[in-house]
């Protein structure tokens, strides 16, 4: 019986799922996971960088960014999800060009 529950615990002590690499046309989709199997991150490479849109969740499933990259250079709009406002970073070139927040309640928090 004791040599069941090792084996048991060692099974729930595994790391996270090995990331799923899958080519689509010209780009790589990366799929990265947490212990328990749930998506972590997803997104695309184009010749080994970042390239185009990039989604993250947490442990529970509720996403908590989008980015975009261009030939792993930071792009566009970013938006990043907490429990109480949404934050909105512009990027140009790597660079931030301007942030914005809402309050859960939909209006611009001051920045």
């Amino acid at each position: 019986m004791a040599a069941i529950f090792t084996f048991g615990a060692a099974a729930m002590a595994q790391e996270s799922p090995e990331p799923k690499f899958e080519k689509e046309g010209d780009l790589i989709k990366g799929t990265f996971y947490y212990e328990d199997g749930s998506v972590q991150q997803m997104g695309t490479y184009k010749d080994g960088k970042l390239h185009g849109e990039w989604i993250a969740y947490d442990a529970e499933g509720k996403k908590q960014s989008i980015a975009t990259y261009t030939k792993g250079v930071k792009t566009g709009k970013w938006f990043f999800w907490s429990s109480d406002k949404l934050t909105e970073v512009d990027y140009d070139n790597n660079q931030i060009a301007g942030v914005n927040t809402w309050k859960s309640d939909g209006t611009l928090a001051d920045n």
